[in-house]
This record gives structure tokens, C-alpha cells and sequence, in this order.
């Protein structure tokens, strides 16, 4: 795509067009925070598809349900898929997106340095202008999971339209290496033209001091509202083949509430941000045995309060766990295995405080927010103006965030 290196000015600042739908798991909001500490010369105005787009036409949401059950019904039906992730794989809502995002911004093209979307469900580049996707998942890579079912695919046309996504973009911003990877080899994408920026824990990292008894607690937490797809199933299992070796173990349940009833098992369903650091810190480790897991922020949490994790060989979770340093990795669906894990750090407490230090050093490195901000504006001012000087006095960038003015709040 032909970017322009330079808006036009009318007076006022040039604008980021930050297009996003709903809260992205807290990701858009921290990713909004990025954008504004990072871009201070530019003004950001943010673009909500459901609440400023889709929300403004019913009749749109009405029809677009009866493609989803159109397309979809027969699996929805026979296999139990999920109705409500179905709503944004039908051709005819990505085209009505498409439509309504042009014809809500028709004429302003000028006003805007550039646009960038979180996610890939939509088209949201404008003609003329530099286009950054940031993303933790593409649709394909569900079929690297070894319990998702072909039936749950997107229809080819509408697969077809997600490559599309990925052609329009300047940049693909990728949370994790198996998006990257997905990109490349699934999508056929230039490997030049996708990022691993990772992404950053939504609880306060700050250091504060551990609460479980110098790692000899064993406690597992578990972290996930979707008890069914993180694995809870399969860590419920792996636990009681633990308390018959170490009966002093307990598990916590954080998010999900599924109906157990157990003397070493507390189910605590969903709670706020600032309890789930404090339980963190009460533990000796995270579990996370998803079956799917595009990213899985909760591992960043467990590792801001230096608390290892053991994850399953799946997503992101592979590449975010290095086995036997940070934590421990296990085939998706292997209790015993994962048993066998959780017994290794549950019984060696200077394992686990060393692994919890390992992981606490590899997101402070990498996966914090303010990291990935400072990789993005990395990445796209030199593609704003180019490696011409002119074209970045014109513009007022710096290769450095500059020190004023400050971030709008």
C-alpha cells in the first residue's frame, strides 16, 4: 500500500485514528494509554465499531444473525459451538464494518497521520494512509490447537477477507511468536512486515512482598473465566493425582466458578484486578492448562510477582514459558504430565523462587506495556517519515518520544 509520509494541515494537530471494538480483555485501554505517552505530537481519537458503528444500526445486527445461523447453524447445533464468537465471521458484517468505518470517517482522511486497530475481524484502513494492526491471534492458528474442531472454522470467503486485513497493513504488531508465525506460514505474509511487540501484565507490577511462606505454601492458582477452554477440566484432575502426594496442597480458582466442592479447593469466580495480585502473591504458582490460548496475560501476572508457571505446550504459553527455567511447559490435555509438574515445583520451593525470579526478569525485559509502546512508535515513526529529513521536520517527529508536551490525560 502507497503511504503518504505527510498529513495535510488545516491548523490543528494530525490525528492517530485508533480503531478498536469493546475492552479486548483490557487491552485496548492500556493501548490507548501507550499510544497518547508515546505519540504526544499527535492528537488520538478513538472508534469504537460496536458502540459508535454497530450499535447505531439494529437492523444490521438483526440481519447479520441470520447469516451467522445461516452459516453457522448446523455446527452451532451439532458440535456446541459458541453463538456469540460467530457474530464477526459473516462476509456480510465485515463489508457492513467496512462501510459503516468509511462513511463515519469520509472527507477526514487528511486529519490523520495514520490509523491502527487492535484485532483482525475488520478492515479498518483508510486509502492513503499508513495502516498498523496489533493483534494476539489470527483465525488459522485455531487449527494448531490440537482440540479445536474443523467444524468451528470460518467459511473460505470470509477467511479470505481476513488476508486481506494483513495486505492492507503497513505493519501486523503480534503479542506473541505464534501469531508471527501463523502469519507467515498460514497467511503467506512477509515476515519483514510483522512485529513480536508482546504485550504487558493489566495488574500493578510494582514488587511487593511475597505472602506464601517462602514458596512452601503449595498453593496452584488458576486464573480464567472460561473454565472449559483454560483447561480447568484437565487441572482438576492433575490435582487430585497431587493430593495424593503432597495432601497439604490447595488449589484456588479465580474467574471461573465451577460448581466444586472440596476441603483443599476454593473457588473465588471473578474478583477485582488488585485481589488477584494479592492472590499471586499468596501462591506458589500459576497453572494455566489451556486447550486454546491465543496470548495469556495471566502468565505475565504470575511472573510480576516472581511466582513461576506451569502452562500447557500451546498459543503463546510455549513461547512466554521456557520449561525448566521460568516454569514448567506440558502436552495439552496430558493430567499426568501435568500432575508430575505441578508435584516437580510444589515440593521444591527453591525451584519455584528461582523460576519466579527468571520469569520476573524475562517480562520486565520484555513484556511490559511501556515496552511495547516504545517498540511501537519505534517501528512507525521511521515509516511516517521515511528515512528523507525533510519528510520529518514536515512531520515534527523525533526518533526519541519527545519530552513535551506531555501526555494528554
Amino acid at each position: 500500500m502507497a503511504a503518504r509520509h505527510a498529513p495535510e494541515r488545516s491548523g490543528s494537530r494530525p490525528k492517530i485514528a485508533f480503531i478498536k471494538r469493546g475492552h479486548f480483555s483490557g487491552t485496548n485501554c492500556r493501548t490507548r494509554e501507550e499510544l497518547e505517552r508515546n505519540f504526544p505530537e499527535f492528537d488520538l481519537e478513538e472508534i469504537d465499531l460496536g458502540l459508535d458503528l454497530l450499535k447505531q444500526h439494529p437492523a444490521i445486527m438483526l440481519l447479520n444473525w441470520l447469516w451467522v445461523f445461516a452459516l453457522y447453524g448446523w455446527a452451532i447445533l451439532r458440535h456446541r459451538r459458541p453463538v456469540s464468537p460467530c457474530f464477526y465471521y459473516t462476509p456480510f458484517i465485515f463489508h457492513q464494518i467496512r462501510r459503516l468505518l468509511l462513511a463515519h470517517l469520509a472527507g477526514r482522511e487528511p486529519e490523520f497521520a495514520f490509523t491502527i486497530s487492535t484485532q483482525s475481524l475488520f478492515d479498518a484502513h483508510l486509502p492513503g494512509l499508513p495502516h498498523f494492526i496489533y493483534t494476539d491471534h489470527t483465525h488459522l492458528a485455531n487449527l494448531r490447537s490440537p482440540t479445536f474442531h474443523r467444524a468451528f472454522l470460518a467459511t473460505e470467503k470470509w477467511l479470505a477477507l481476513e488476508r486481506s486485513v494483513y495486505q492492507h497493513a503497513t505493519r501486523v504488531f503480534v503479542m506473541g511468536e505464534n501469531t508471527r508465525l501463523s502469519l507467515i506460514e498460514q497467511y503467506a505474509c512477509d515476515p519483514h512486515r510483522i512485529r513480536c511487540v508482546y504485550a504487558g501484565s493489566h495488574i500493578d507490577t510494582s514488587l511487593v512482598p511475597l505472602d506464601n511462606a517462602a514458596f512452601r505454601n503449595r498453593t496452584i492458582l488458576f486464573v480464567g473465566i472460561d473454565w472449559e477452554r483454560k483447561g480447568g477440566p484437565e487441572l482438576l484432575a492433575a490435582f487430585h493425582r497431587v493430593l495424593a502426594r503432597l495432601p497439604d496442597a490447595r488449589l484456588r480458582i479465580v474467574g471461573a466458578a465451577p460448581a466444586i466442592t472440596h476441603p483443599q479447593i476454593e473457588v473465588l469466580g471473578r474478583v477485582p484486578i488488585d485481589r488477584v495480585k494479592q492472590l499471586l502473591t499468596q501462591s506458589t504458582l500459576l497453572c494455566l492448562p489451556s486447550r486454546f490460548e491465543p496470548f495469556g496475560i495471566a502468565v505475565l501476572e504470575a511472573f510480576a510477582v516472581e511466582i513461576p508457571a506451569v502452562v500447557t505446550r500451546i498459543g503463546a504459553l510455549e513461547h512466554l514459558v521456557t520449561d525448566g527455567e521460568t516454569g514448567r511447559v506440558v502436552p495439552p490435555g496430558d493430567i499426568p504430565a501435568l500432575a508430575d509438574a505441578l508435584t516437580d515445583l510444589l515440593s521444591d520451593p527453591e525451584k519455584s523462587q528461582r523460576f519466579g525470579q527468571n520469569g520476573h526478569r524475562f517480562a520486565r525485559e520484555h513484556c511490559t506495556w511501556e515496552a511495547v509502546g516504545k517498540k511501537l512508535r519505534a517501528e512507525i515513526v521511521p515509516l511516517l517519515a521515511g528515512q528523507n529529513q525533510d519528510a520529518e521536520k514536515q512531520l515534527g517527529l523525533q526518533s526519541e518520544i519527545p519530552t513535551s508536551p506531555a501526555p494528554r490525560q
